[in-house]
């Protein structure tokens, strides 16, 4: 044997005696991580609007961090502690581009979590994108956030607004088919996706049936005018795609000009605490809108274990959040989804299995509608495609009907 051959056997035994004595799967849990993570650590970036327009819907960004608190308090994920560093856009997507740049580059997160809005989203999509940096779970419905093709590193979380609008269209066909609508909604990709899915499932009668859609902008200081516009028009059902301040203005002017339309509110403004209240409870008797949480303001939860679990958890870390606001469900249940997420992720901590990961889901939350799952696949990155309806009595919600949705 040459002595050549005599090396490389030798070498061979080598290797196949450090084999021999490593357990089976320690390759498997080898770790792997991307800038944001570590053996202490998880840095999840969130943008939200604290100030601003869409104010209201700062409770989210809120209530996340108050979930995350509990889960530090806990142990943290695989032993690791979340660093949570949320920051303020007021709304505007100038500033969602500047806020997002500074998550990225300068403090290195691991992923943009839940950014909130179309607008803001859309200003950083294809940014994310490009630096194959996870945009998850984002908080808007717009349909374009579930195209894994061209933007593998964004993903939605709640049901898509056309599909929304499609349901509200359904429901409207079955109980008044001769109705006149009128719509107002917001002058962007969200009022228009919401629109089109509601035309769409009109079908050919979208045209005889809508008599009047007027827009606003969110730099509006009222919807006062455009609500005047909408009952001159004669319209006896009411489309109203709009965020928290205008839906609770529009349910005010709605009872001071004295228009009582069949009134479908989307769910993004559905909000018993931040809306509903605000706008004055009996001015929105009768409103319809659709529903994939459970509402804390409705009596059938409010003696289930997921809901003490809920409110405990409410009363230790988000004492100063309104028990009535379901931003509160919201955010406490779109956090469980990347804490599955993480958990599933083990020790490969790169960007690209948090979204492997993210697109392999089937997960029940507790505060989800009973039937609801968050439900994903390397195709589909709709984690939740199911609503109820529901109409407001003047103090809650009322559920009503089947679940629409697949």
């Amino acid at each position: 044997m040459r002595q050549s051959q005599r090396r490389n056997l030798i070498k061979l035994g080598v290797a196949s005696a450090v084999a021999a004595a490593v357990p089976p799967g320690a390759f498997a849990q080898q770790k792997k991580y991307d800038p944001g993570a570590n053996d202490r650590e998880i840095k999840i970036g969130n943008i939200n609007p604290y100030s601003g327009p869409a104010s209201a819907y700062g409770a989210i960004g809120k209530a996340i961090g108050a979930y995350f608190d509990k889960i530090n308090a806990e142990g943290g994920i695989n032993g690791r502690r979340i660093k949570y560093i949320t920051l303020d856009d007021g709304y505007n997507p100038a500033k969602t581009v500047e806020m997002t740049r500074k998550l990225v580059e300068e403090e290195e997160v691991l992923l943009v979590f839940q950014p909130l809005g179309t607008p803001p989203n859309s200003a950083i999509h294809k940014y994310m994108n490009q630096k194959r940096v996870p945009q998850l779970f984002v908080a808007t419905g717009a349909t374009k956030w579930g195209d894994p093709k061209n933007f593998p590193w964004t993903m939605g979380w709640q049901p898509n607004y056309q599909s929304e609008g499609r349901i509200y269209a359904a429901h409207l066909l079955e109980t008044r088919p001769g109705g006149k609508v009128g719509i107002l909604m917001q002058n962007d990709d969200y009022g228009k996706d919401y629109v089109k899915g509601f035309k769409d499932g009109l079908g050919d009668k979208a045209k005889a049936m809508i008599v009047s859609e007027v827009t606003y902008e969110v730099t509006d200081p009222t919807v006062d005018s455009q609500m005047v516009t909408l009952k001159a028009s004669g319209a006896d059902v009411f489309f109203n795609v709009t965020t928290p301040k205008f839906a609770a203005q529009a349910i005010k002017k709605a009872a001071e000009i004295g228009w009582k339309p069949l009134h479908y509110l989307n769910s993004v403004s559905n909000a018993a605490g931040s809306v509903m209240v605000p706008a004055g409870a009996e001015n929105g008797i009768g409103i319809v809108s659709a529903f994939y949480l459970k509402d804390p303001t409705d009596p059938q939860w409010q003696n289930s274990p997921e809901y003490k679990e809920w409110a405990a958890w409410m009363a230790r870390y988000n004492p100063q959040a309104s028990l009535k606001d379901n931003f509160n469900v919201y955010g406490y249940t779109v956090a469980q989804s990347l804490v599955q997420v993480l958990r599933q992720a083990g020790n490969d901590l790169t960007r690209a299995n948090v979204m492997k990961q993210a697109a392999s889901l089937d997960l029940a939350s507790p505060m989800l509608l009973p039937g609801i799952r968050v439900k994903t696949g390397p195709d589909d990155f709709f984690p939740i495609e199911q609503e109820q309806l529901a109409r407001w009595d003047g103090k809650t919600w009322v559920l009503f009907g089947k679940i629409y949705g697949k």
